[in-house]
């Protein structure tokens, strides 16, 4: 179990490196129009992660992961 989080952790933080690494200017012009959205629309992009993330899960699940 605990193997499984950190290997998840471990990706996490590959995809994010690679992004900073391979485009760091569209990166921050990201960062820059997520700052203009209003609160409640960051809430929801959030959301929609979390739950994106959850399937993702229950899949990697179903397939013996």
């Amino acid at each position: 179990m605990i193997a499984t989080v950190f290997l998840a952790l471990g990706l996490v933080l590959i995809v994010e490196g690679l992004a900073w690494v391979l485009a760091p200017s569209l990166i921050e012009q990201m960062l820059m129009a997520l700052r203009t959205l209003p609160d409640t629309a960051r809430r929801q992009i959030g959301a929609l992660a979390f739950v994106l993330g959850l399937i993702l899960l229950w899949i990697a699940h179903a397939l013996g992961a």
